[in-house]
Order: C-alpha cells, then sequence, then structure tokens
C-alpha cells in the first residue's frame, strides 16, 4: 500500500499523456490510444516520483502540489478516474 496521497489517474492537458498511479506502487502510462503502452513500479519520497517500467527504463518527476505533476518536461494534472479522456 502506498503512504501518500497521490495515487489515481495524472493526465496532460491535451490528454495525450495518462499515467495510473495504483495504489500498490504499480502505474499503467497511455499514450494516445495505446492504453497501455508502458507498466511499471513507482516510490513516492515526499514530493518526488521515481518510475521504472517493465523493460528497466527509469523517469521521475515531481509533484509541486497535491494536483500538478511535473514528469519529463511535462506537466500533468490529477484528473477523477470516471472522467474521459
Amino acid at each position: 500500500m502506498t503512504d501518500h496521497p497521490y495515487a489515481g489517474l495524472w493526465v496532460t492537458a491535451d490528454g495525450h499523456i495518462r499515467h495510473e498511479l495504483l495504489p500498490r506502487g504499480r502505474y499503467v502510462e497511455a499514450r494516445g490510444s495505446r492504453e497501455r503502452a508502458y507498466t511499471g513500479r513507482y516510490t513516492v519520497t515526499g514530493t518526488h516520483i521515481d518510475y521504472v517500467d517493465d523493460t528497466g527504463f527509469s523517469a521521475d518527476g515531481d509533484f509541486v502540489d497535491t494536483d500538478t505533476l511535473h514528469h519529463a518536461g511535462m506537466v500533468l494534472t490529477r484528473r477523477a478516474e470516471k472522467e474521459n479522456t
């Protein structure tokens, strides 16, 4: 289980990139019409997130507030999971 407030769906303004941070430290990244473009694990330390996908590629980012994630030059915002992207 996670001990941070960031689990949920994070989306770029154009909806092209979507990160679903699952509560057990796994994530699913969608890109455009590819709903499971990447999957892997993540860890959160404070407001910093580290990703390692299932192929071994790693990336990171920072939550600048409870609804904004800066990751790899992108800005993702929290979105309710029931909304369409």
